[in-house]
């Protein structure tokens, strides 16, 4: 028996018996269906890094999945967005790690990419895979480039090499697709994420090491093929304190620049002129002052704050070209700072300073300004919990309150935005942020929250709206909005006037008529389709469509700030 199978088998238990009401609904009462699906589920957790309540939201497996069990569609950038489909493979007879990714279900994978990414061909799909689906396929068809990541999870092995040419002979290996197996040893790897990393980094030629502010500093230079190393050796682990994920190498333009320049060998040796360097701290470092370079630095809790796209992308170079091209004259700057263990602001402040290459997560980076710290303080004192930091809380619920949730939520309610509350949440803390929190008062971000949740329970699991409308899946962010204003004209009240005060009484409003604000929420979004579509049906692409527009404000009885 492999360890970290029955590791992961024991959580996926655990899961099945937790979840059982959920995915049971999904799959029914098979016992064995419902641990298969808590795998995935496990898979789609830690790979997206969300809570396992959120995850669930992704799942679409039952009749007419076409293969996918899961599904997570990402934000617009650039012109371009990221698909994740995740199909899993659960053993539960053999615990033993070896069995192979399935030839027949690389085979499928491979038939239905090439075909479900076409807008305008049809398939039969179950109602939570469609709505997601469609989604996707209307950004296609507004011009909008899909970058594909295919995650295919077993408790096994990597799909044999007959799998592999299949993929390479498809064409889909390379460009827009990203194929990966992620198993057992990879989620165990991520839920020891607090596990300290020690060891050890070989650099090349002379280095600068100097005493500054209580702290040690070094800069010198490192072989490419030490981080692909220490990669190989530790994974993710290193990247516990970054504020980013690997964002891919396909479906980033930064990262593909850093693969081409690494793999060139007319190229490569300039490698170290061309990359902004990587920054580490660690604990203690350790190293031969007696030597006059190459010096052996043995480190202490190493991690990667800045640059971590870089190592991931050195690594994938690496390990993809193996012997076929040179870097033993290809190097990366290091930056590597000596801190103490407790010295958490600093770390933060650093990542701020030297994180530009790719768009990041700003939640963090926010969670110190004084209008976070208000809305903290506020809040609490009106019997919630506000989470500043994204590290602090796994999912907005109950009293707990996270900054993300709050943000998404006013950008809808409040400041009448729905669109842009979707679809441009990374957004939200960067570009739109002064939008978003400008004069907000805590009572006023509870509110809007508890609206939004009402919505987006009504969307998860329709109770009071039947039939179930077709714009549903896409509606959550317009119903909030349009049941805030529907709050405010009640009272006849203006947003300022929302406070302490009277926010009982808006929640008493809230929870003794949820069925007729969403009813007349509902109505309103159906009379403002009318309006555009007359009564002919409208296919979920076009919803999709209009949804994320934009184009039905101007039909609602709500004016735009």
């Amino acid at each position: 028996m492999d360890i970290n199978a029955s590791i992961v088998d024991q959580r996926v238990s655990g899961i099945a018996e937790q979840l059982t009401s959920e995915l049971g609904e999904i799959v029914g009462q098979d016992i064995a269906r419902q641990k298969s699906l808590a795998f995935v589920l496990l898979c789609v957790s830690t790979i997206l890094d969300i809570p396992l309540e959120e995850a669930i939201e992704h799942l679409t497996e039952g009749g007419n999945d076409l293969g996918v069990d899961a599904l997570h569609l990402g934000e617009v950038d650039d012109g371009e967005f990221t698909v994740t489909i995740f199909q899993g493979k659960y053993s539960h007879r053999s615990l033993d790690g070896s069995a192979h990714f399935p030839e027949n279900a690389v085979k499928n994978l491979i038939a239905l990419v090439s075909n479900i990414f076409d807008p305008n061909k049809n398939f039969e799909m179950n109602p939570r895979l469609a709505p997601r689906m469609e989604e996707v396929r209307s950004l296609i068809r507004d011009g909008y480039i899909p970058n594909v990541r295919l995650m295919l999870c077993s408790n096994g092995q990597h799909w044999n090499q007959q799998a592999q040419q299949w993929i390479d002979s498809s064409g889909l290996g390379y460009g827009q697709v990203n194929w990966q197996h992620y198993n057992h040893d990879d989620i165990v790897l991520v839920l020891q994420r607090s596990k300290a990393v020690n060891d050890s980094i070989k650099l090349r030629g002379q280095a600068i090491i100097e005493d500054f502010n209580y702290r040690r500093v070094l800069v010198g230079k490192v072989p490419v093929t030490e981080i692909a190393s220490l990669f190989d050796r530790n994974g993710d682990l290193l990247l516990e304190r970054n504020i980013r994920r690997y964002l891919g190498l396909h479906s980033n333009r930064v990262n593909s620049a850093i693969h081409n320049t690494l793999i060139n060998t007319a190229k490569n040796k300039d490698f170290y002129l061309f990359n902004n360097g990587i920054t580490m701290t660690c604990t203690k470092m350790r190293h031969n002052a007696l030597q006059g370079g190459d010096y052996q630095l043995r480190l202490e809790n190493i991690q990667v704050i800045n640059g971590g796209q870089t190592c991931k992308t050195i690594q994938q170079a690496i390990s993809e070209t193996g012997e076929l091209t040179d870097f033993s004259d290809v190097f990366v700057l290091l930056r590597l700072y000596e801190l103490e263990s407790d010295d958490d602001q600093l770390v933060k402040e650093i990542t701020f300073a030297t994180n530009s290459q790719n768009p990041v997560d700003l939640r963090d980076l926010r969670s110190n300004d004084p209008k976070q710290l208000e809305l903290e303080a506020g809040i609490q004192d009106l019997g919630y919990s506000y989470k500043r930091y994204r590290e602090d809380a796994t999912a907005s619920s109950g009293t707990v309150i996270t900054s993300a949730v709050t943000a998404e939520a006013v950008m809808a309610v409040w400041r009448k935005c729905p669109h842009q509350s979707k679809f441009r949440r990374r957004e939200l803390f960067g570009s739109l942020y002064e939008k978003v929190f400008q004069g907000l008062s805590p009572a006023q971000a509870v509110l809007a929250v508890l609206i939004f949740r009402m919505v987006e329970t009504e969307r998860k699991r329709p109770t009071f709206l039947n039939p179930v409308p077709d714009f549903l899946p896409y509606a959550a962010h317009y119903m909030a909005m349009l049941v805030g204003q529907l709050l405010l004209q009640e009272q006849q009240l203006d947003i300022k006037e929302i406070s302490h005060r009277n926010l009982e009484q808006f929640k008493q409003r809230l929870e003794q008529d949820k069925a007729e604000l969403i009813g007349q929420a509902a109505l309103q979004l159906k009379a403002a389709l009318t309006k555009i579509y007359g009564d002919r049906d409208i296919s979920l692409q076009q919803l999709s469509a209009t949804f994320r527009r934009g184009d039905l404000l101007e039909f609602l009885p709500v004016t735009t700030e």
